[in-house]
């Protein structure tokens, strides 16, 4: 018995020419607030069109874990989009947090929880061309638990907030 090959979103990054920039949206489009990474994407893919952006590359994905390895190879600058539930700040609270000595790993982390954190550290302990810089844009959401539900509208709200943060990022 063959073991299954992984579903992937889209196909694998080209990391042979590294790219400047590559905006990384997570989430998971069938879990209400969850969307908003994707919808993200999509926004600027619309925004951006063929302006001759060829050296910023568009990633939606539901992976996560040791999966997002794959995305963050071959790019000098990484902007990932997500949402967060901190319980410290109201639904559609947008925070960016830049790379810094406070991402290291705490205590108790597990070979079974892999998260984007940890997968950086381990691109980069692995010697792998990870990301050098890494921004992240991401919202306070209310709901990402209920499926096949619509954004709240607080996250709705801040859709093109979090898409023009994201153009400032690229400098567009």
């Amino acid at each position: 018995m063959r073991p299954a090959e992984p579903v992937r979103s889209e196909p694998l990054p080209d990391t042979s020419h590294p790219l400047d920039v590559r905006v990384l949206c997570l989430g998971n489009d069938l879990l209400a607030d969850d969307a908003l990474g994707f919808r993200v994407a999509r926004a600027l893919r619309r925004e951006l069109g063929d302006r001759g952006r060829s050296s910023v590359d568009i990633v939606e994905t539901p992976e996560s874990g040791f999966a997002l390895l794959d995305h963050l190879q071959g790019v000098r600058r990484l902007v990932v989009v997500d949402t967060v539930v901190t319980g410290r700040a109201a639904p559609g609270t947008i925070y960016i947090i830049e790379e810094n000595e406070d991402w290291k790993a705490g205590p108790g982390t597990s070979a079974h929880y892999v998260g984007l954190f940890e997968a950086l550290q381990a691109g980069r302990a692995m010697g792998l061309p990870v990301a050098e810089e890494v921004v992240i844009v991401a919202v306070e959401a209310a709901d990402v638990v209920s499926v096949g539900g619509s954004m709240t509208e607080a996250v709705e709200a801040v859709l093109p907030v979090v898409v023009s943060e994201v153009q400032a990022l690229l400098g567009e």
